[in-house]
């Protein structure tokens, strides 16, 4: 990885690409941005692009691409069957992870889907490190349940643990043993917790882990969708990987696994998704799902442009100097509000930095989302979208309570090759000052709740008028126009 040092000036991260092609932006003024809050209802997802200044709400599927990522897409083959293009695809990824056979998705969640009609059944058990959010509703729309199995100290919020995303070794043996192996649909390791902050797992922990599963006969699958963040930090955090390449580590790491899949939205940097298997009956048992679900067996619903692209963008994800810049960012932005006094999620991981709202919300009851309100005062005080990760982000217990989330996070993702340092300077200073106006914050309430999946498509509305209030104390400060 190229280390770029400052003679005078306070180490920076430095972007190591130049910008080509721009897209204008607009800062709506804040009137106007409570406005499109109230009309979203409260739900950062149903904002429109237009109405936003800087867009943080996800990496998925909004990373810049390369000029080479772009300059494939003009050699994609859109044959129904058959598409060199797959082949292409293909053979990249065997040559990355060293497993033969590939089965396309058009992202993530679609690989979640097959993955749980294959194996999941009533009354199953999935084991993971911690639940990402479709994962979870795919197995638990199959009649499964999740067993999450961090280690303890992994939702501590603020710390210097390197591998928060590491799972309890004890519990996992503990679990096996009450489901017994036979009930236990397979063992889900995801590598970058997203839930936690964007947490890394070390290379260790899934050795040690997928050996006790293999002694147990369980099926270990591999949700490699933040896997490159994980991989810039095994290569930078822990010991013995130091002098490994990132082409070594991530073999060593599909070595332990029977089942990788990921979304190519954030797994090479362009739009689709894929389950690589290691056995061939296995893959065999799996591959009439794509036709039904997905589309035929050499697109799986993806467009041909996005394959070539991502084939592209899985070599690109192979180089350190691509890699580091959304952790380096992200550490950057972590650092400066950590010594602003903000309460947020330490170290920094990978996709994004994360804010405390439990801490920073701490007079918001959970059942009033803390985290979800705090996401929406960041709009209005910024033009800034985050996304909620609490307990906006869990469905609710079969009995209609509330199933409180461990941790109640605002997600401030890092698109890679997207934002400047002084757009991450501006998110920082808007942060800072919602941080000491944060007693203004007040909760929120359904106004329409789907069953499944709500933080997509619910609507809410301010449990008082703490949202006026809010913009015209900002007003006060940055005038009418900010």
């Amino acid at each position: 990885m190229s280390e770029i040092k400052f003679y005078k000036h306070e180490q920076i991260p430095v972007e190591m690409h130049k910008v080509k092609i721009v897209q204008q932006l607009k800062l709506l003024p804040a009137d106007e941005r409570l406005k499109k809050i109230k009309e979203a209802g409260f739900n950062t997802f149903q904002l429109h692009n237009g109405d936003i200044f800087m867009d943080m709400l996800t990496d998925s599927g909004v990373n810049a691409m390369s000029d080479n990522m772009q300059s494939a897409m003009f050699r994609a083959d859109d044959a129904y069957a058959g598409s060199e293009t797959f082949y292409r695809m293909r053979d990249k990824l065997e040559e990355i992870f060293g497993i033969k056979y590939c089965l396309p998705a058009h992202q993530g969640r679609a690989c979640e889907n097959i993955l749980a009609e294959r194996f999941v059944k009533e009354g199953n058990c999935v084991i993971m490190n911690y639940h990402f959010t479709t994962a979870k509703a795919h197995i638990t729309r199959r009649g499964g349940h999740v067993e999450e199995l961090i280690k303890d100290e992994g939702l501590i919020s603020k710390s210097d643990l390197p591998f928060k995303g590491d799972i309890d070794l004890d519990k996992v043996r503990k679990c096996i043993e009450k489901e017994t192996p036979e009930n236990i649909s397979f063992m889900r390791i995801e590598s970058g917790t997203n839930l936690i902050g964007g947490q890394p797992i070390s290379y260790e922990n899934m050795k040690e882990v997928t050996e006790i599963a293999k002694e147990k006969g369980i099926v270990t699958v591999l949700d490699a969708s933040l896997l490159q963040d994980n991989l810039y930090f095994i290569k930078t955090r822990e010991e013995s990987m130091k002098d490994k390449s990132i082409r070594e580590i991530t073999r060593m790491i599909a070595d332990l696994f029977d089942i990788i899949y990921f979304s190519a939205r954030k797994f090479g940097f362009a739009r689709g998704g894929a389950i690589l298997v290691r056995d061939e009956d296995m893959f065999h048992s799996m591959e009439d799902l794509v036709p039904m679900f997905e589309g035929f067996l050499t697109y799986g619903g993806m467009s041909v442009k996005e394959m070539e692209a991502m084939t592209v963008g899985f070599d690109e994800s192979m180089d350190m100097d691509v890699i580091s810049q959304g952790p380096l960012f992200i550490d950057y932005c972590v650092k400066e509000l950590d010594k602003y006094g903000v309460p947020v999620i330490t170290p920094g991981g990978g996709l994004g930095a994360h804010l405390d709202a439990s801490v920073i919300c701490s007079h918001i009851p959970q059942q009033e989302y803390p985290a979800g309100a705090l996401v929406c005062a960041l709009y209005l005080c910024g033009g800034i979208r985050g996304m909620e990760r609490g307990t906006l982000s869990e469905e609710r217990n079969p009995d209609g309570s509330e199933r409180f989330a461990s941790m109640e996070l605002v997600r401030l993702a890092f698109p890679r090759r997207v934002f400047t340092l002084s757009q991450t300077e501006y998110v920082i200073d808007r942060v800072k000052w919602l941080y000491d106006h944060r007693d203004m914050i007040g909760g929120l309430r359904f106004t329409h709740e789907p069953k499944t999946l709500r933080f997509f498509t619910g609507m809410l509305e301010a449990t008082s008028d703490w949202p006026e209030k809010l913009v015209e104390a900002y007003k006060k400060e940055f005038g009418e126009e900010a």
